[in-house]
């Protein structure tokens, strides 16, 4: 048994499929298959139901697999415990970001955090927000950059800022006329949102009137996007409006922020905050992002005080 031969498991397990946990893994599917057959041959039980598809593990390949998953977070935890003990950062950080920060937030800090820190190995991925938690929990992601609060005891939030929300509507809607917007204008029949899974969507809806009804949303036109600046398009060659945060706003040309809208205080806003595992040992790394993040943040969103806004919660995680 080898730790290459439990990390082939884990990826079968994940991907269900074969080719895809080979690809994974930067190996062959041949390679992949071969050296879980050995391990079968050693541990004398068949670890996966080939017969199924997708492939899906046997019941004596679940113990297995549970246990595979604890011995290499412990392999990993010790390497970490190694490289911590050193004073440069150095190794591998794996951040995951929602698709509605990433656009934004990346280009402000990455650049300087790569070259303060050149030993370091960032890998980035992108991804929903409960795919992220899922994540975080085993040990796939060492942070993530995410909006809460999430109500999660297993984790740590880190707060970093507040973003407002905005209204971006077309030029000739009614709203457009009027300076500022209260929650209760908001018309679902009117309204472009991302599409399901999406927290950012949750939270918009949440802005809207309690007594509206999700099954309303769209009108004649149904289309939901995983994109702001898809659905910043949508408003401009059609109608209607959508709810933009903060960064998204501020990369706007000067003829688009016209179509701007503020709210009303206290303003919907969303708490942005880089969250990581209670158990992890990469909180230096933790620190130095925090750090550099908070250095690149727009003076608009250093000034902003929680007290003043509205904090929207994520209901649908």
């Amino acid at each position: 048994m080898t730790l290459t031969q439990l990390e082939y498991i884990l990826a079968v397990n994940k991907f269900r499929h074969f080719g895809k946990a080979a690809r994974s893994c930067f190996v062959t599917q041949p390679t992949l298959s071969m050296q879980l057959q050995k391990l079968e041959d050693e541990f004398g039980v068949a670890i996966f139901d080939r017969s199924k598809s997708p492939i899906l593990p046997t019941s004596e390949g679940e113990r297995i697999i549970d246990q595979a998953r604890v011995i290499i977070r412990e392999e990993k935890r010790l390497l970490d415990l190694v490289q911590h003990s050193k004073d440069e950062l150095a190794g591998e950080f794996r951040l995951a970001v929602i698709p509605t920060l990433s656009t934004y937030i990346l280009p402000l800090f990455l650049q300087a955090f790569v070259d303060k820190y050149p030993d370091l190995n960032l890998i980035i991925e992108e991804s929903k927000t409960e795919e992220i938690v899922g994540m975080l929990a085993e040990d796939e992601m060492d942070a993530g950059l995410l909006v809460t609060p999430l109500n999660d005891d297993t984790l740590i939030e880190r707060v970093l800022f507040y973003e407002p929300f905005y209204l971006f509507v077309a030029p000739e809607h009614p709203l457009a006329k009027r300076k500022k917007i209260r929650e209760n204008d908001l018309d679902l029949k009117e309204i472009w949102l991302l599409n399901k899974g999406n927290c950012f969507r949750d939270q918009v809806l949440n802005i809207c009137s309690e007594s509206a009804n999700e099954k309303e949303v769209g009108g004649k036109i149904r289309f939901e996007s995983g994109n702001l600046e898809t659905l910043k398009n949508m408003v401009l060659t059609s109608s209607g409006y959508t709810v933009l945060p903060h960064l998204a706003v501020s990369q706007l040309s000067a003829q688009r922020r016209r179509l701007i809208r503020e709210f009303h205080p206290p303003v919907p806003t969303r708490e942005v905050s880089l969250v990581y595992a209670r158990s992890v040992l990469k909180e230096r790394v933790i620190d130095a992002l925090e750090e550099t993040i908070l250095k690149r943040l727009p003076r608009a969103l250093e000034a902003i005080d929680p007290r003043d806004v509205e904090v929207v919660e994520i209901t649908q995680l």
